[in-house]
């Protein structure tokens, strides 16, 4: 019921042109929709289709009577004119089809048709907000206030959005913005810009902080590294009389309805700033350089589909998404603004775009910091325990194929152990003396550190109690697949790991083969939490 809801204030600001055809689709229009949403939809039109269909009807037989009525008067020349005339009311009726099936209505039959689908009291503020929704790719029009700053004509690599309102308790966006260029190299605020967007409506509140961020981040400002805006209240749908869903209380539903307008608008006017997006909240601490982490990740994903990656398990905090994106997340939440929370229509929208799974990459580059709530200043200290300081630490992995010769259980096959997607790990079962774990690189690469982590918190046996790691050069192919036909011992686990540092200088190859073989028989489980490598070259190809 839901998706029924909210699209039904849709279709009562579209043109009757728009309507004409979703009567005859039943709701095909709506794309990536599931099917039990499409017979909603048809549903909900049923009624606007009967209607359409006969005041057609109705009109058709208007016009039919005029037309014999004409002929009865005119019969004494009809041999004569009949083939002018009818000339003349084929011509007629091609052009009041046209009419009708154009969408040509007089606005007071508008009106009628709006007040027919939805509440008479919100038809008018939905306007504003819904009026494009039929193309999602599309912005929304709104005319923002340039509180601070200007967009800047050069697309940078990342725009972080940030939306506040006033706290009852605490002020924390001066820190987040702090944090945000503290943690920034100068060569990393060249490609980042940041937004702020001002959602209260307390106006005197919003000058005041404005004043307090141009004291403090001038310099910033200048160089078009910052902006403020503010979306003005006349473009918000109404905030009264919302769907109490979950059973939570009326101010709760209006709070967290608002925050998804908040947020739609500042997607929106973030669309062509950047290549990517990045969501934080108001109160967050950034890890050192979490910039060049991000390309680390980003590069590391190329030619693999994604919508949302996230570098923190919080709230909206930390959601990476392309740029291309943004309009559509923007409408999406503007339609179902009052049905729940804004990160679980997240959920929701990755999912429609087809990615199923969560993918979360550890450590975390941001840290809840807020003590109070911007809902009536309750307690929030939720932390976020995957988080480090410094995120430079984050491997490199370079582009490799994987194999090995122990048996995989289920799906935890060995990809997993090499990615850096939190909670994904290889997991095998018992091995025996000489069996292998190989990575081989699409080409040779010099490593300059391998750390090799096996066993769980929750598992903690199911590690390689004997086990060496070897490097290699010289790849082959042979029936078993790729090989390296030279290895040089980098050492032995202890304790189920194993870290090598300064490996460039201990050898005088670029690496091809990075090889774990077990020493000795076991009965436990294997489980390789995560291979972690770092390459010597990657640095200066990022800033590149």
């Amino acid at each position: 019921m839901q998706s029924r809801h909210g699209c039904m204030r849709v279709y009562s600001t579209f043109p009757e042109s728009r309507l004409s055809s979703l009567c005859v689709s039943h709701g095909s229009d709506v794309g990536e929709w599931s099917r039990a949403e499409q017979q909603e939809t048809a549903t909900d039109l049923l009624p606007v289709c009967q209607w359409m269909i006969q005041r057609q009807q109705a009109a058709r037989g208007v016009i039919m009577r005029l037309i014999w009525k004409s002929m009865d008067k005119m019969r004494c020349f009809r041999k004569r004119s009949m083939f002018p005339f009818l000339g003349f009311f084929v011509t007629f009726l091609l052009f009041f089809n046209l009419y009708m099936d154009g969408g040509y209505v007089l606005e007071a039959e508008k009106r009628q048709l709006g007040e027919t689908l939805m509440h008479p009291a919100n038809s008018e503020r939905y306007v504003h907000t819904f009026r494009d929704l039929s193309n999602f790719s599309g912005t929304i029009n709104v005319t923002y206030r340039y509180l601070a700053g200007i967009p800047l004509t050069r697309r940078k690599y990342l725009t972080i959005g940030l939306s506040s309102v006033k706290r009852k308790k605490g002020n924390y966006l001066l820190e987040t913005i702090k944090s945000i260029f503290d943690q920034s190299s100068y060569e990393e605020l060249k490609e980042i810009v940041v937004v702020v967007h001002l959602a209260d409506f307390d106006l005197v509140w919003c000058e005041n902080l404005v004043q307090e961020i141009t004291r403090k981040f001038a310099h910033h400002i200048i160089a078009g590294r910052l902006l403020v805006i503010q979306a003005p209240e006349e473009y918000y749908p109404s905030l009264d009389g919302l769907k109490r869903n979950y059973n939570d209380p009326e101010d709760r539903v209006r709070f967290r309805s608002k925050q998804n307008v908040d947020y739609a608008f500042l997607l929106n006017f973030c669309t062509n700033l950047s290549h990517f997006y990045m969501m934080l909240e108001d109160d967050v601490r950034c890890s050192r350089n979490f910039l060049t982490a991000l390309k680390k990740v980003i590069t590391s994903r190329e030619g693999s589909y994604w919508v949302m990656l996230e570098f923190s398990k919080l709230g909206y905090i930390g959601k990476l998404y392309h740029s291309r994106d943004l309009p559509r997340l923007a409408h999406f939440l503007l339609m179902f603004y009052q049905e729940m929370p804004c990160d679980w229509l997240l959920i929701h929208f990755r999912g429609l775009l087809a990615q199923k799974d969560v993918i979360r990459f550890k450590p975390s580059l941001f840290q809840h910091m807020g003590y109070y709530s911007s809902y009536k200043g309750a307690e929030n200290k939720l932390k976020d325990d995957d988080f480090e300081e410094d995120s430079i630490d984050i491997p490199d992995n370079p582009p490799a194929s994987l194999y090995t010769n122990i048996n995989v259980f289920e799906n935890y096959d060995a990809t997993k152990a090499y990615s850096s997607i939190a909670d994904e790990y290889f997991w095998g079962k018992p091995p025996c003396t000489g069996d292998f774990f190989i990575i081989i690189f699409s080409k040779p690469t010099k490593i300059s550190r391998i750390k090799i982590v096996t066993g769980t918190d929750d598992r903690q046996n199911d590690i390689l109690h004997h086990g060496a790691l070897e490097v290699g050069q010289r790849s082959v192919e042979t029936k078993h697949g790729r090989q390296c036909t030279s290895y040089i011992t980098l050492g032995e686990f202890k304790g189920g790991n194993i870290e090598v540092n300064n490996v460039d200088h201990k050898i005088g190859f670029d690496i091809e083969c990075v090889r774990i073989v077990v020493t000795a028989n076991q009965k436990e489980w294997l489980i390789i939490r995560t291979i972690s490598l770092w390459t010597t070259q990657a640095v200066s190809q990022l800033k590149k």
